[in-house]
């Protein structure tokens, strides 16, 4: 099997930034919503169907599918195109989803925290009303196969919670206003 591990992660913009090491081998990576950079060379994407444990998509105009195989505390097990890959997962990927939430602006935030990956809101840790603190837990999302946190993007008090357990968000939706 194959084995990739995130050697640094950053964002900016909506766009996700990764130098991995797989197999031995540097390589850089860059996403946003409809297109994949590796070592510089620039693939379109698109996602054809996510079902289940199983996502079809066209990278570069070529035909891929992969499959959720498991996870451990510290790996998520893949099989792409046939082929098994292990990702040592980065502890780092809230604080990415964070800061391209807006978290680390301030003066002129809006009060509309919206969800910057599609998923399924596995908690929500607030409630209309509720006074929030910048970087305080608003709910949980899960999108293939891996939970990340969302945080208020602003200190102040829940105007509205337009998510709930169990519900699906896509990128762009509304999860809470704070203000």
């Amino acid at each position: 099997p194959g084995r990739a591990r995130p050697v640094g992660l950053e964002g900016q913009d909506g766009v996700v930034m990764a130098r991995y090491r797989i197999n031995g081998r540097d390589c850089e990576a860059s996403m946003s919503a409809n297109s994949v950079s590796v070592d510089g060379k620039e693939l379109g994407l698109r996602v054809i169907s996510c079902e289940g444990d199983t996502v079809e998509f066209m990278l570069g105009g070529r035909y891929h599918r992969a499959r959720y195989a498991g996870a451990g505390s510290s790996s998520l097990d893949l099989v792409i195109d046939g082929v098994p890959v292990s990702v040592e997962l980065n502890p780092g990927m809230d604080a990415v989803v964070y800061k391209n939430a807006g978290g680390a602006a301030q003066g002129g935030v809006p009060a509309a925290l919206r969800s910057k990956i599609p998923g399924k809101v596995v908690s929500v840790s607030v409630s209309a009303g509720d006074e929030v603190a910048e970087g305080d837990a608003v709910c949980t999302l899960e999108s293939m196969k891996m939970q990340v946190g969302v945080a208020a993007h602003r200190a102040g008090t829940v105007k509205s919670v337009r998510v709930s357990e169990g519900g699906n968000v896509a990128k762009g939706d509304v999860i809470a206003e704070i203000s």
